[in-house]
């Protein structure tokens, strides 16, 4: 078995070797605290949320054949998150096979409108990338259309329709709450590459939001 090393924080530690004694407790531990997270990132590879849960379940899978060759040299939460993706990338390939071939153009596409960067919060706010203000017509819009669900369904299509890449950083920056660096961890990409597809992600979101709302 893979030994650990000392730069793991205690309670991971402690977490890692409860899972490699086969405490169950530990287990139910982990699923807790990651399940939805990990829902959250099949879903931004898969067409259906059946798939999801079942890309989830093979990664739990996947999580208890390999702790025992776990190093540490990434948080736990990164290494379970890279074990969802490889999963639900696989999946997602399979899906794309029975895909139309205009449709895999139209979802490979990066390019469409985009936003003024001046719109968006600088690095030194304390929200950085965030809209300076909603997009336009949104005070205008019906308090029952807000608390329906609909403008929660449009945001979901939106970051559904980015390109992969794009797809995959503002669901774990904006939905899942990760810290760049945790994303560039994840992911395996540079800081600069973090950022520009975060920007270019949330500018094609508020744009498709714009477009909703002049509906």
């Amino acid at each position: 078995m893979t030994s650990i090393t000392a730069a793991l924080p205690t309670d991971e530690l402690e977490l890692v070797l409860a899972l490699r004694a086969g405490d169950e407790d530990a287990f139910t531990k982990l699923v807790n605290r990651y399940q939805s997270a990990m829902l959250q990132v099949a879903l931004t590879y898969v067409g259906s949320r059946a798939i999801a849960e079942e890309v989830v379940q093979e990664a739990w899978l996947g999580v208890l054949n390999g702790i025992g060759r776990f190093e540490g040299r990434s948080q736990l939460k990164t290494w379970i998150m890279r074990i969802v993706i490889n999963r639900a990338k696989r999946r997602g390939s399979e899906e794309a096979r029975t895909t139309p071939f205009s449709g895999m153009q139209q979802a490979r596409h990066d390019s469409g409108a985009s936003v003024d960067p001046d719109r968006f919060r600088g690095a030194s706010d304390p929200w950085p990338g965030h809209w300076w203000s909603p997009p336009s017509n949104w005070s205008g819009m019906p308090e029952a259309r807000l608390l329906s669900g609909e403008m929660f369904d449009q945001v979901r299509s939106a970051v559904a329709d980015l390109p992969e890449r794009q797809r995959e950083v503002i669901t774990l920056r904006d939905v899942l709450g990760y810290s760049g660096a945790e994303v560039c961890n994840v992911l395996a990409i540079s800081d600069t590459n973090e950022r520009v597809l975060l920007h270019r992600a949330r500018s094609r979101v508020r744009a498709a939001m714009e477009r909703y709302l002049q509906q």
